[in-house]
């Protein structure tokens, strides 16, 4: 219904507005309904030996998943939030992938000259266009879930679709090796923030998980820095 005194622009300029945020709430109801809770690392005394785990570098940068499906490319933070705006070398890589859709779980962090990730060169915005993600589990590839797959078919098709990517995106290695004590030692030494040990035949599960398990670097600047921050409550 017209109303009076209405011009026929400003009609135009009111569906434009409308418009855009229709668009905007489908964006978001699509986020709340791809949103997946992370599986998280649970606390552990020491690390497990044994030929059932496998080891992986612990990074010091920011939680995230990699969504790509038909509504677009989303950084999906551990509480759901969309940093794709602030992360474009990860979103290129992403979209470079030969995939249909895929949700990739990983780190997003900037490295020092020693390849070290450090937290502090992430703080700095000026730096995020240079960070990159180190991908270590993939939940859903070209629509199927993958998170009832064992953790070593996850991390080998996850290696598969990331062998030609471009720098934004790069595979978190693991370690198979029978004594997680001597392959967090040898973390340790590198300087990083310590590992997370995974075991085999696990599937993917939100919330904390007793089948991942981290152990921190008593000498890293992440821990140093959660004890600070403790210390300030």
């Amino acid at each position: 219904m017209r109303r009076i005194g209405e011009t026929p622009e400003k009609r135009c300029s009111t569906y434009i507005r409308s418009m855009s945020i229709e668009r905007m709430r489908e964006r978001l109801a699509a986020d709340r309904a791809s949103f997946i809770e992370p599986c998280l690392p649970s606390p552990a005394d020491k690390p497990p030996a044994g030929a059932n785990w496998i080891h992986e570098i612990k990074h010091d940068g920011y939680r995230m998943m990699a969504r790509r499906d038909p509504v677009g490319i989303r950084l999906l933070t551990r509480n759901g939030h969309d940093w794709a705006s602030r992360f474009p070398l990860v979103v290129e890589a992403v979209n470079h992938l030969k995939v249909r859709s895929c949700l990739i779980d990983g780190e997003v962090v900037c490295c020092d000259e020693k390849g070290v990730a450090a937290f502090q060169l992430l703080r700095h915005r000026r730096n995020e266009p240079r960070a990159f993600l180190y991908a270590f589990d993939l939940l859903e590839l070209d629509g199927t879930d993958l998170r009832r797959e064992p953790i070593e078919v996850r991390k080998a098709t996850l290696a598969s679709i990331l062998r030609k990517s471009r720098p934004g995106v790069r595979l978190n290695e693991h370690l198979e090796h029978p004594d997680g004590a001597l392959v967090f030692a040898h973390a340790c030494k590198m300087g990083v923030e310590g590992i997370v040990s995974k075991r085999l035949g696990s599937r993917y599960r939100s919330g904390r998980s007793p089948d991942w398990l981290k152990f921190k670097n008593p000498a890293a600047p992440a821990v140093k820095r959660e004890g600070e921050e403790d210390w300030g409550r």
